[in-house]
């Protein structure tokens, strides 16, 4: 069985999400092709047939050098900024039940150092790789010359040259650069910002099977010595601090120390964005598609979608990637994952649409990413970015896998996260051996212990089924199918009651869960072949309810493919999920 996703029967073990208002400030980049390094926010607000979106382009600048500010032991909520033009007023108090971040150290970011941009980094640069195979010369000069650089590793590291490929993304909060003032002022974030999006893109030797590891930016870590390469000032190593204040300590190039020092890796490179870019860029790649289960309407982010699947760019594109009040329990692991979601839609529509091979096209995303970035030193050279687009010639959705890294409530802030040692060591050793998160599971595993939605049903139920309060919805936009559906669960001992259509159509097939009933759910999930990406938590179902979407109109079992470890919660490219609207948690 997988780990159960964060919800109220779980609380004990889930990571205490940022249930404070703070900033809400992510974009995110992900990966796109088989090695390569996609652009795209934050967000994974999935679509149903998987497409893409990215930020927007920003003129050259300088980011601020300014005092940090730090508030570590009590973090100030700092709320996320309406929209602008919204009438939302100040962020409502955290709910007393909830655990949660609030805004982490302020950073000072690099002194003199040219603006961080956009938050929408990966797809964007795999489009400016690939772009340059078919660019010529002065198309490559205006694209490189569009890139903002800094040094890689501030703690001293060794770059390893061969290998596996590691890429940090991360999006910072900063309002300071174009348009960024209208999301806020300095009393939500000064400066550089703080990297409130962290996701490192483990892109393997042989350049198949990509992984995306996001790291909430309320983990508590140990930070190395970083020495600022402008000023010239060292910062002394700090212990128990927040992984997003490291680029208060002389830049990105910090962030980057740090989490070598995490992981066992050794980072190649790193991309920085903001807020423009994200709505730039998703409006440069024609929007991208996601999906809720219900209308969502979200004043503090100016959200505002129907229920089922829509077409994002622009501000809708950057409300979506930014909110958290809107999806599940209004934490920062809801945000990650409405963020994968996102990202994988991106991928889908890159790959189907042929976004890769049409030359025009790719240079006006390029044009767009790169006037957005910031990058390190090595990146912003373009041989290296044309070695990494010779590699970068196919991906394989199913492969492609966007993961959290595991956490647990920090020891003296349950408010904070640290990491659950065992499972992230196991991540951690997966990546540093260049194992894929993907790959098939074991046919001699038992059932209990596979991941959801992969081997067969278990054999020997853990409940008594009959009891289980169990209700079949139909979204798939067939008549009659929540009975047919119904009467295979009937089949293995469950009480299930079809209650027709109670939602607009939705695309794929998803299992929700109330307090307490997450085991039933893991088995009807796994009679079903519904992944545990699927496992939805909610407070307005008492018991289990399946929601049949349009990938499960006929047959027994939904076809399978790749599959997550247990221990691990995500998802892969090829699977569509849909946000859940935020409960009274």
């Amino acid at each position: 069985m997988s780990t159960p996703p964060p919800g109220p029967e779980n609380r004990d073990a889930r990571t205490p999400d940022a249930r404070t208002p703070d900033a809400d400030s992510s974009a995110t980049g992900g990966p796109d092709t088989d090695g390569s390094v996609t652009g795209g926010p934050g967000a994974d607000g999935s679509g149903a047939d998987g497409s893409g979106a990215g930020p927007a382009a920003l003129g050259p600048g300088t980011a601020p050098h300014g005092p940090a500010r730090r508030d570590d032991a009590s973090p100030a909520a700092a709320g996320e900024a309406p929209a602008p033009g919204s009438d939302a007023g100040a962020p409502a108090a955290a709910r007393p039940d909830q655990e949660g971040p609030g805004a982490g150290s302020v950073p000072a970011g690099a002194a003199r150092r040219p603006r961080h941009r956009s938050r929408w980094v990966v797809l964007g640069l795999l489009a400016v790789l690939l772009v340059l195979l078919g660019a010529g010369a002065a198309a490559v000069w205006r694209l490189q010359s569009n890139l903002s650089t800094s040094p890689l590793d501030l703690g001293g590291g060794e770059k390893v040259e061969n290998g596996p490929l590691d890429i940090l993304v991360m999006g910072t909060d900063t309002r300071e650069g174009q348009g960024n003032d209208a999301y806020g002022d300095d009393e939500d974030s000064s400066g550089a910002g703080l990297t409130d999006v962290m996701m490192l893109v483990h892109v393997p030797e042989d350049r198949q099977d990509v992984t995306v590891v996001s790291f909430p930016r309320d983990l508590v870590v140990d930070l190395p010595q970083c020495t600022d390469p402008e000023s010239g000032r060292t910062h002394p190593a700090e212990e128990d601090a927040m992984l997003n204040s490291a680029i208060a300590n002389g830049g990105p190039g910090c962030t980057v120390a740090t989490l070598n020092e995490l992981t066992g890796l050794s980072i190649d490179h790193f991309m920085l964005a903001d807020f423009q870019a994200v709505k730039e860029l998703s409006t440069a790649v024609g929007g991208v598609e996601v999906c809720v289960n219900e209308a969502v309407e979200d004043p503090k982010s100016g959200l505002d979608l129907p229920a089922g699947v829509s077409a994002v760019e622009g501000e809708q594109a950057l409300a979506f990637l930014r909110s958290r009040a809107a999806f599940g329990d209004g934490g920062d692991q809801s945000r990650i994952r409405s963020q994968q979601s996102f990202l994988a839609s991106l991928a889908r529509k890159v790959r189907e649409e042929g976004t890769l091979t049409d030359l025009p096209r790719l240079y006006t995303i390029a044009d767009v990413a790169t006037r957005n970035l910031h990058v390190d030193d090595d990146l912003g050279s373009v041989p290296t970015m044309v070695g990494l687009a010779t590699a970068l010639r196919g991906f394989d959705l199913a492969g492609t896998a966007f993961v959290t890294v595991p956490t647990e409530p920090y020891a003296l802030d349950p408010n904070r996260l640290q990491l659950d040692e065992e499972a992230a060591g196991d991540l951690f050793e997966r990546l540093r051996e260049d194992r894929s998160l993907t790959d098939a599971p074991d046919p001699a595993a038992t059932p209990s212990s596979s991941p959801t939605g992969a081997g067969t049903p278990e054999q020997t139920p853990s409940v008594d089924r009959a009891a289980v309060p169990l209700t079949v919805a139909d979204a798939s936009g067939v008549e009659d199918r929540d009975r047919e559906v119904a009467e295979l669960l009937e089949d293995e001992g469950w009480a299930p009651e079809p209650i027709g259509a109670v939602t607009a159509p939705l695309p794929t097939t998803q299992v929700f869960f109330g307090p307490g009933w997450y085991g039933p759910a893991a088995e009807v999930a796994e009679q079903l072949g519904v992944p545990s990406a699927q496992l939805v938590p909610t407070t307005t179902i008492d018991g289990v309810q399946v929601s049949v979407g349009g990938n499960f109109t006929e047959g027994e079992r939904l076809e399978t493919g790749s599959v997550l470890p247990g221990d691990l919660q995500g998802q892969t490219a090829d699977q569509v999920t849909c946000q859940q609207a935020a409960g009274d948690w």
